[in-house]
């Protein structure tokens, strides 16, 4: 069969400062005339998409929780994760392509910010039912930050049914396993990377077809060692490239019954997955509101030290002739640190007040949509139930 349009594109996720994101549009707008900058971040930082072909809409979401801003070594709160989305036509058929890059994991034994990623994969797999539902072809790159196997990349999948490329690819060439995340990269944690094998594969390209259109993926590469010419490598993490190729769909008439078991199987995992999820989500929220309690009880502290120091600093005013004990530099100094533990945790109570309505919210959607999953199964299984009636009641009388 023909192939309608080899689809190539460039990934930068994260892209630090929009002097980063000029640079490259001048050394790629050569080959990749089309580029569009999500700007994110607290400091300028973003994503960025390069493209052969012509950008004809975007748009960017904002994930409702990055972690926490006083962590700023580990900077993923600066970095303002989100997920950008263009629209291209390519020989007719609608492509919307997506574009993300999830929060990082610090420790994979004490991941505290395991449900903020796990509610960044619900977001990002909403976010790409709800905005493509009419598209041909749908097609995701990013580094999620998440193993194959976890709960994220688990969700992600099921909702959207999207492919991996490195699992339906023709032809992969590229780091042992599909590793992006190696050992041998000079600016890499080699530490952590060992229990794993010496890398990691935690960045992605999925894609889906429709009625209209199939694709397939042709290639798949990762880049392995320095630049050519340098001693350095492009980033902390090898490069992913992936070549897709998209076919005209055939038509299919019916369900047939093996495919009425699959979806049946397919919705008691997904009905699993976000019980699992929503489980984790808890996890986070129940940690949150302590948090939220913490910093309102030591704000409540630092409160009554401020009061019983304007009360010690009232007391020459009230009784005249009254000299005050304390030397006035330790005293302002005083004054200074409670000011600063009520300020501060009064900054800490609202920031978690935030994070505890975001996941109640995300745990709200999650229920929700696992009432309706298990709805779905229940009308699937009764379906299937009532026909196995009908079939034995216009059966033969003498069997």
């Amino acid at each position: 069969m023909d192939f309608v349009q080899c689809v190539l594109f460039r990934f930068f996720l994260q892209v630090w400062s929009e002097k980063d994101f000029l640079f490259l549009k001048k050394k790629l707008g050569g080959t990749h005339p089309y580029c569009h900058y999500f700007k994110s971040g607290f400091f300028g930082s973003g994503l960025a998409v390069f493209s052969k072909h012509r950008i004809h809409d975007t748009f960017l979401y904002k994930y409702t929780l990055n972690g926490y801003p006083y962590m700023a070594h580990h900077g993923d709160w600066f970095g303002g994760k989100a997920v950008g989305k263009i629209l291209l036509n390519i020989d007719g058929l609608e492509v919307h392509v997506f574009v993300t890059h999830l929060h990082a994991e610090y420790s994979r034994e004490q991941d505290s910010y395991l449900p903020h990623r796990v509610v960044q994969a619900w977001e990002l797999q909403n976010f790409i039912r709800h905005t493509s539902a009419g598209a041909d072809v749908v097609i995701l790159g990013g580094d999620l930050n998440m193993h194959p196997t976890d709960l994220g990349i688990r969700l992600l999948q099921s909702y959207t049914e999207l492919k991996d490329c490195f699992n339906e690819t023709a032809s992969f060439d590229g780091c042992e396993q599909g590793f992006t995340h190696i050992t041998d990269n000079p600016f890499t944690h080699k530490q952590g990377l060992v229990p794993f094998g010496g890398g990691i594969r935690i960045d992605y390209i999925f894609f889906k077809g429709s009625e209209k259109a199939q694709v397939s993926c042709e290639s798949l590469s990762t880049s392995k060692g320095p630049i050519p010419g340098q001693p350095f490598p492009y980033s902390d993490h090898e490069t992913l490239s992936a070549e897709l190729v998209l076919y005209p769909a055939k038509v299919e008439k019916g369900e047939s019954k093996q495919e009425k078991v699959c979806t049946t199987e397919k919705l008691s995992e997904l009905v699993n997955i976000v019980t699992e999820a929503r489980t984790e989500v808890k996890v986070g929220l129940h940690c949150a509101e302590r948090m939220r309690y913490t910093a309102a009880r030591t704000g409540i502290m630092g409160l009554a030290l401020l009061l019983l120091e304007l009360a010690i600093a009232a007391v020459p005013c009230l009784a005249l002739g009254t000299e005050q004990n304390f030397p006035k530099a330790s005293f302002y100094l005083l004054g200074a640190l409670c000011f600063s533990i009520l300020f501060s945790t009064t900054l800490l109570y609202i920031f978690y007040g935030m994070e505890v309505r975001a996941l109640q919210g995300a745990e709200d959607q999650m229920r929700l949509a696992v009432g309706s999953l298990q709805e779905r199964l229940k009308e699937i299984t009764n379906g299937a139930s009532e026909e196995r009636s009908q079939e034995k009641d216009h059966g033969d009388p003498h069997d």
